[in-house]
């Protein structure tokens, strides 16, 4: 019994505030008729600054996950100014019934033209916003946070339907690359696969030691005390019992010959660069 006396007191404090609230409000807007200017702009940040509390509260309704929560106030803010200018007090006399359409209607057009980072179909977005809204009243009333099966008999909506929504989730901000799949796995972007140069530089080891198979020992020795040792030419000269001379001419044609076998394996030629390079190491 004292519970309920309690509950009923909270309630009836509550709507006094309303109903005092509703007066000022409708006091501030029988002043706005002959203000003009400054004044009248001063007055209507007045009522903007009174019922700041309907931007916030219509923000963690409609986008309680949004990334950037202050970007989201400041367009409610936009709404709530534009629905005091717009506010006729001789049509209504309920401010906040008007106001709020305004300022949802205003985050809801932002998240919709700004807020995705992936844009799903417009039938997701509206219905990542029914689960958005329907989730709180569930969770309330079921005393736990709703499944997925919860939501769909809520909104009699096939269950794949609101998985889907739900999945979107991830389009307003999205799981970073450097976040692990679980607390003692590997993070997202290490299991995506990329090039491996490596591989490539395989294909060319092989190509090459076929091209090199193709040689005869001592062409083979020249190539090897060339392009592995380091060896001049003089030096070369000197190890297989030539001039200098003749080690410069086998060197120039066992590199035409590697270069015609590399080129018939790849099925591609090297290009200028390439070539100039081979010709140099020769050198």
């Amino acid at each position: 019994m004292g519970h309920d006396a309690g509950v009923r007191t909270r309630n009836d404090r509550r709507n006094e505030e309303w109903d005092a609230r509703q007066q000022w409000t409708r006091a501030r807007f029988d002043e706005l008729k002959p203000l003009r200017g400054r004044p009248r702009r001063a007055a209507e940040d007045a009522i903007v600054l009174e019922h700041l509390d309907l931007v916030d509260g219509l923000v963690r309704r409609i986008a309680s996950g949004y990334r950037d929560q202050s970007d989201l106030r400041q367009v409610g803010c936009i709404g709530l100014m534009n629905a005091v200018r717009r506010f006729d007090p001789q049509r209504s006399d309920n401010f906040i019934s008007f106001a709020v359409p305004t300022i949802a209607g205003e985050i809801k057009r932002y998240l919709r033209d700004n807020g995705w980072f992936i844009r799903p179909p417009r039938r997701m977005q509206e219905m990542r916003l029914a689960v958005s809204t329907a989730m709180p009243e569930l969770s309330q009333t079921l005393h736990r946070e709703p499944t997925v099966t919860d939501i769909a008999e809520y909104l009699q909506t096939p269950r794949a339907t609101v998985a889907e929504a739900v999945d979107t989730r991830t389009s307003l901000h999205p799981v970073s690359l450097d976040a692990g799949l679980s607390d003692d796995e590997p993070s997202i972007g290490s299991t995506i696969g990329r090039v491996d140069d490596r591989l490539e530089r395989a294909d060319l080891r092989l190509s090459l030691r076929m091209a090199l198979s193709t040689l005869t020992p001592r062409e083979r020795r020249i190539v090897y005390l060339r392009f592995i040792e380091e060896r001049t030419q003089q030096e070369i000269a000197r190890e297989i019992g030539v001039t200098q001379m003749q080690v410069s001419r086998l060197l120039s044609k066992i590199m035409d010959r590697l270069q015609a076998q590399l080129e018939d394996q790849l099925g591609e030629a090297p290009d200028a660069g390439d070539r100039s390079v081979a010709e140099r190491r020769t050198a």
